[in-house]
């Protein structure tokens, strides 16, 4: 008997995920397209890009503390990292990048993320936004360790080049290129 081409009943939509940020569980929002079209982009770019001993994951937990487990968007780990394929998480001195993609439901805890990601020693921050053309716009930070904080080493548009942590070339303008 073949099966119809539609199904009265769709299947179940995978259950949503979540962050623990402050103790408290707190959902992961919908993606935006931009959202999804900057992550894969950086992705694709640092994984060609970054030293062969390092890694690129997206939307993978670092273990700040015991309250906090955020997952950014995009992360580049240390080179030499140990890392087995059943791990759920990483701690902050594994990781050297870290990007958050800003979006309206994610404005405010992104920009506050600068804090917490200095304030565990992670060397590198990007902030990316989406600008007025719909090219991404990435806000690149560098932690100070006297101080523990952030501190912006450049506003990027159209082409992301950087000497740190490693040698970057992003055209940033193939955002929406599949290839």
């Amino acid at each position: 008997m073949p099966t119809p081409a539609h199904s009265p009943n769709p299947p179940p939509a995978p259950p949503p995920r979540h962050e623990l940020l402050d103790g408290t569980r707190v959902p992961r929002p919908p993606q935006t397209l931009f959202r999804m079209r900057a992550i894969r982009l950086l992705e694709w770019c640092l994984l060609a890009q970054a030293p062969a001993a390092s890694d690129v994951l997206r939307q993978f937990a670092i273990a700040l503390d015991k309250r906090n487990h955020p997952e950014p968007d995009v992360l580049v780990t240390r080179p030499g990292v140990d890392m087995s394929a059943q791990q759920t998480h990483l701690d902050p001195q594994d990781v050297t990048l870290v990007i958050e993609i800003v979006s309206e439901d994610t404005a405010d805890r992104d920009r506050e993320a600068t804090r917490m990601y200095a304030a565990h020693g992670i060397r590198h921050f990007w902030r990316v936004e989406e600008g007025s053309e719909g090219l991404p716009v990435v806000y690149v930070h560098e932690l100070d360790p006297a101080t523990r904080t952030y501190v912006r080493t450049g506003i990027h548009r159209n082409r992301l080049k950087l000497a740190e942590p490693f040698a970057i070339d992003i055209d940033l303008t193939a955002i929406g290129h599949r290839r």
